[in-house]
């Protein structure tokens, strides 16, 4: 994965209305960064009940993270509802869904990678002092700080984190390994190019 290890802060992402109208991707990064990419990183911003696209050779999982409460409900008759504060579904981008608002707007984590390039693992964890990530080649963390903040160790020279940065941490930079201390709550994104 051609890329440097970087923070996005939250005022970066690229905000789009969805073309049905019915709410907002603020997308955080897509890797690589022009053309079809193999993964991506966004949240989605529900503001109706309506349908999702449908997005064919992708597998996702979507990550409540704010509001109260997200029913998708699946052509196939299957429904799962994401309640506050942190549920999440995995799911294939093949499927069609359609979602329902619970009690007002969501904000939903949404990772997508392409089923063939990439796999991907998704953590949800507390930060409560040090946690180290580990890089090799083929393999990029996405932290996502959920509250709280955080800082990366001096010799990463990355700024703080704050809550909604995500920050990125590439392979074949010759670090191998970031540390990072805080306080908080995170999403902790491995990526490996298959």
């Amino acid at each position: 994965m051609s890329h440097q290890s970087r923070v996005i802060a939250a005022n970066e992402y690229r905000r789009e209305r969805w073309k049905n109208g019915t709410g907002w991707t603020r997308e955080i990064i897509r890797m690589p960064e022009t053309g079809e990419w193999d993964w991506r990183l966004s949240i989605a911003e529900i503001e109706q009940d309506g349908p999702f696209s449908v997005f064919p050779g992708i597998d996702r999982e979507l990550v409540l993270i704010r509001g109260n409460g997200l029913r998708l409900r699946f052509s196939d008759g299957e429904v799962h509802e994401l309640a506050p504060p942190h549920a999440r579904l995995r799911f294939a981008g093949e499927r069609e869904v359609r979602s329902e608002l619970l009690d007002g707007p969501t904000h939903d984590f949404n990772l997508m990678w392409r089923r063939e390039a990439v796999v991907a693992e998704l953590l949800h964890r507390p930060l409560v002092g040090p946690m180290l990530f580990f890089t090799e080649p083929g393999v990029t963390w996405a932290i996502h700080l959920l509250a709280g903040q955080a800082q990366f160790d001096q010799a990463s020279e990355l700024p703080p984190l704050w809550a909604g940065d995500t920050a990125l941490l590439a392979d074949g930079e010759g670090r191998g390994r970031y540390a990072l201390e805080g306080g908080g709550e995170l999403l902790a994104i491995k990526l490996r190019l298959l």
